[in-house]
């Protein structure tokens, strides 16, 4: 069975990206990363493509009189490698509707809450100052509103009495490295289904009942 050429987005160190990587070089994988492709030159996720003989393209933004034009080249780049499905990682451009609805339902992000919480920048910020005592990250298919569209995958983090935005992060980007190749691959197995924008994935398993933190 041929695997899903999916090309992956990013604008920086690519930690996301390398967990694709890593999943889609195991046996099991329905996925094939077949690009790479960053909007910064030098992005240090460059490297890591290169390690993992994954052709890469860099398509500068600010290179571009408009918008439009960039994702038009970033369209061509992606139909000329037969590219079947995006994965954003750490991509910082927002993109057009026209983008988002050409390839609807074939491009997914991770952002660093339990959507719909916390939309937008400084996330593990604004989590520390609400006092809410879970946060987490979630993968979700891409819609022209920004941090919307079906969730895939949800996982929760708690928030110790001693964190700060660092500290969480690294604790919500672990589980980010565990959340994305999960996504990509129910995708990649046809497991996924959007109904009334609602992803279902029948026979799939689930944590316990609930979860408290703290816990005594």
């Amino acid at each position: 069975m041929a695997k899903l050429k999916t090309a992956v987005l990013i604008s920086g160190r690519g930690s996301n990206l390398q967990a694709l990587i890593d999943y889609c070089q195991s046996e099991n994988s329905r996925a094939q990363i077949s690009l790479v492709i960053s909007n910064v030159k030098g992005a240090a996720g460059l490297e890591k493509a290169t390690e993992a003989g994954i052709i890469s393209e860099v398509i500068e933004h600010n290179l571009f009189k408009n918008r439009n034009s960039f994702e038009n080249a970033l369209t061509e780049t992606l139909d000329g490698y037969g590219i079947e499905f995006i994965c954003l990682a750490g991509f910082m451009r927002i993109l057009t509707d026209a983008f988002v609805k050409r390839w609807h339902n074939k491009i997914i992000n991770i952002h660093p809450s339990l959507l719909p919480s916390f939309k937008g920048l400084k996330t593990h910020e604004r989590a520390l100052q609400e006092g809410v005592k879970f946060t987490g990250c979630t993968v979700h298919f891409v819609r022209e509103e920004m941090d919307t569209g079906p969730i895939i995958v949800q996982a929760a983090v708690p928030i110790l009495s001693d964190d700060d935005p660092k500290s969480l992060e690294h604790r919500v980007l672990l589980a980010e490295h565990r959340c994305y190749p999960l996504a990509l691959n129910l995708i990649a197995e046809n497991r996924v289904t959007i109904i009334n924008e609602k992803v279902s994935i029948p026979n799939s398993k689930a944590p316990g009942v609930f979860f408290s933190n703290p816990i005594e």
